[in-house]
């Protein structure tokens, strides 16, 4: 093969590879015009359908078309925000995936559905304490919801145990306690057993109602003998 023949070939090589990556690029540009005339026309499904191809091909340029190009008091803005959010907790970005979940709130705050995916994005960010008020509030819409009675009652127990073994190390450090200071802490382990284990033993009686978890019944026969011991 000649040297001008190995220039053409080299060349072509280099066209068909670089092709694709520009018709990529480009197709997302005419899915995402497309999805912009089929909103025009009250398309919506059909616009819905699009953006979902738009976000397999590039999520970056679908996010930005959510927040350039769609009316956020519309319908279709809701169902968009869902396909991104949903994208966003697949791929494991849960940030981006909690912003859209708080996006879809601000539409539809007692969605039950979109407050336990938020929550679930909190603890995934490891903010369980904003978790915890976001499934109280599921609690006062689906009381029987699944998800938030495992999550608080477990929150709740491990709360227990850490003030429970705080109780224990600081009473150890007293080498000949007072009845007084025996009182305090009977009366401490007595508070935490109202306020922290049994508290946590109604949500995971409510998850055993409903699921038969091998791990809330497990914790419900240790809260049971911890209360055992400290009734005693």
């Amino acid at each position: 093969m000649g040297t001008n023949e190995m220039k053409t070939l080299t060349l072509l090589f280099t066209i068909l590879l670089s092709f694709p990556f520009a018709l990529t690029a480009q197709s997302v540009g005419d899915v995402l015009q497309t999805v912009a005339v089929a909103m025009s026309a009250g398309q919506t499904e059909k616009a819905v359908s699009l953006f979902q191809q738009a976000i397999q091909q590039n999520v970056d340029k679908a996010e930005m078309f959510y927040w350039t190009n769609v009316d956020k008091n519309s319908d279709i803005c809701v169902k968009m925000a869902d396909e991104l959010a949903s994208h966003y907790k697949r791929m494991r970005n849960y940030d981006k995936a909690y912003l859209f979940y708080k996006e879809l709130l601000q539409r539809k705050p007692n969605d039950v559905g979109y407050l336990v995916s938020c929550a679930e994005m909190e603890v995934a960010r490891g903010k369980e304490q904003e978790a915890l008020r976001t499934y109280k509030k599921v609690m006062e819409l689906d009381a029987d919801n699944l998800a938030a009675n495992i999550f608080i009652g477990n929150y709740l127990y491990l709360m227990a145990e850490q003030e429970k073994q705080q109780l224990e190390r600081d009473y150890k450090k007293i080498n000949a306690p007072t009845r007084m200071q025996h009182a305090r802490y009977r009366d401490g382990l007595s508070r935490v057993l109202t306020t922290g284990y049994n508290q946590a033993k109604e949500y995971l009686q409510n998850v055993v109602r409903q699921f038969p978890s091998t791990e809330a019944r497990k914790t419900l026969e240790k809260i049971q003998r911890i209360e055992k011991e400290i009734n005693r």
